[in-house]
């Protein structure tokens, strides 16, 4: 049985193959609601435990990741995963990096790496991927 996320969660983005992706902020309380069968956190210190399986990624804020060779494989993951599990990729504010990696998501799921950030902009968060090396790093995505 697939359970993934209800489509009109805040912070929820709709892939274009129908995946569901919750984005959200570590700074700020865990959502009502079901929690994630998977997480992706990309933060650059190691994150707090949770009660999920996850992934931790190092990821300066206001930065790339830390180790470049390994952001495709842990974003690749949360990818496939999210086609039959409830995935979320946080980081502090859930604007910056978590925009960058749900754009690379949308990278890998047919969204033309020009158009990834204005389809994360519209559909997740207006502000998402905040400095232009992370633009960069998502038209550059593999």
């Amino acid at each position: 049985m697939i359970t993934t996320w209800d489509p009109e969660v805040t912070g929820v983005l709709r892939l274009p193959s129908g995946r569901l992706v919750r984005g959200r902020g570590l700074r700020r309380p865990l959502p009502a609601g079901p929690a994630p069968a998977f997480g992706l956190y990309l933060l650059g210190h190691e994150p707090p435990p949770v009660a999920w399986e996850s992934r931790w990624l190092r990821w300066p804020d206001f930065r790339l990741p830390s180790d470049r060779a390994a952001a495709p494989d842990a974003l690749r993951e949360a990818w496939e995963r999210a086609g039959a599990e409830r995935v979320e990729v946080a980081c502090g504010g859930g604007i910056g990096r978590t925009g960058t990696a749900l754009a690379c998501l949308a990278v890998l799921d047919g969204v033309p790496r020009g158009e990834a950030v204005a389809y994360v902009r519209e559909h997740y968060a207006r502000r998402a991927v905040e400095t232009p090396w992370q633009r960069r790093f998502v038209t550059r995505f593999p």
